[in-house]
């Protein structure tokens, strides 16, 4: 028998998001093949019967399931979904030691692990099973759906390829040799001052107290992680961040080198105002040049919509739900 971590799960309703009265809600645990035991909030849609169609969700990166995931998790359980937000490895409520900690081979294991609990459960149909990725986990997921054929549809949601940044900066403004050398020499020199200290150093939380001059997307980021709007105190993004050597594997890896071989329907979503839509962009228009499976991927740019408005809504219903649940309905028959 796998052997799983004993968690310490709240059980009290703790999300920045209401309750919904139309779904049932409760904590479960799942692990995953690098024997971390995973949390996750499980939504069921109210008097639901027989084996409904299933969908994992997780991000943003650095966020916890109380967050965006939980909100998207709920709303597409009241659309007819049985459906869980769960916490990464390292973070949140879920386990694994040390914390604060990541890397994208595990992310995958995560979005993998949800999909075999989901293929089990008693009420869900192990052959209509989708994800969602929000941010840097919308990267993963579309990661994942290159390795899972059990996955039949995927949303990428404001997504972040989390290795494009770590290897090229923000905006590819670093894409050069140099600027990578000075980086890996940064990041080897923090393990070493962190083995020294025997403690990792923690970096990559929202500046706090916001400059006046901060770039414009930083100020979408502390609107949503440091305001009452999405604060939570297990969110890495809200407090300290991630541990300051977390981008070392992504440093050596790229994301969707086999995108194009996606054989399952994919829809990336964007706002048009978000300083990461190029991401997208780049990341779709990869995906389906020279593709044969070209049918059932759709990039879809929502006016108007910055970054961190797909996170919750940004107050004007950004995140369009309506047709994320066309998009499963039509791929999970």
């Amino acid at each position: 028998m796998m052997k799983t971590e004993e968690l310490k799960l709240t059980q009290e309703w703790d999300k920045t998001f209401p309750k919904s009265d139309k779904v049932d809600h409760k904590k479960v645990t799942f692990i995953n093949h690098f024997g971390i035991t995973l949390a996750a909030d499980m939504y069921v849609p109210k008097d639901a019967e027989g084996k409904l169609p299933a969908i994992a969700v997780s991000g943003p990166f650095g966020a916890c399931k109380e967050q965006s995931s939980g909100l998207y998790a709920q709303t597409m359980a009241e659309r007819g979904f049985l459906t869980i937000a769960f916490d990464p490895s390292f973070t949140g409520e879920s386990g694994g030691f040390p914390r604060a900690m990541h890397s994208p081979d595990i992310d995958v294991e995560d979005f993998q692990a949800a999909v075999d609990f989901l293929s089990v459960q008693e009420n869900a149909d192990p052959d209509r099973i989708g994800i969602i990725g929000i941010c840097g986990w919308g990267g993963m997921a579309l990661q994942t759906a290159c390795i899972d054929t059990r996955i039949k549809a995927t949303v990428t949601s404001t997504m972040y390829d989390m290795s494009r940044v770590a290897g090229n900066g923000y905006f590819d403004e670093a894409d050069n040799e140099e600027a990578r050398h000075q980086m890996r020499i940064s990041v080897n020199s923090q393990r070493t001052e962190d083995y020294r200290n025997g403690a990792y150093a923690l970096q990559g939380g929202v500046v706090d107290p916001l400059p006046e001059d901060a770039p414009y997307f930083v100020k979408d980021y502390y609107a949503y992680y440091k305001t009452p709007r999405g604060y939570h105190s297990r969110s890495l993004n809200s407090n300290d961040g991630w541990t300051a050597n977390t981008m070392t594997s992504l440093m050596n890896t790229r994301l969707f080198h086999y995108s194009g071989e996606i054989r399952s329907a994919v829809l990336m979503i964007h706002g048009d105002k978000a300083h990461s839509c190029y991401m997208s962009r780049d990341a779709y228009a990869d995906m389906v040049k020279d593709s044969k499976y070209t049918d059932n991927k759709e990039l879809l740019i929502i006016p108007g919509a910055s970054h961190t408005d797909l996170y919750d809504g940004g107050g004007k219903n950004a995140i369009p739900f309506d047709k994320l649940e066309s998009f499963f309905e039509e791929n999970l028959r």
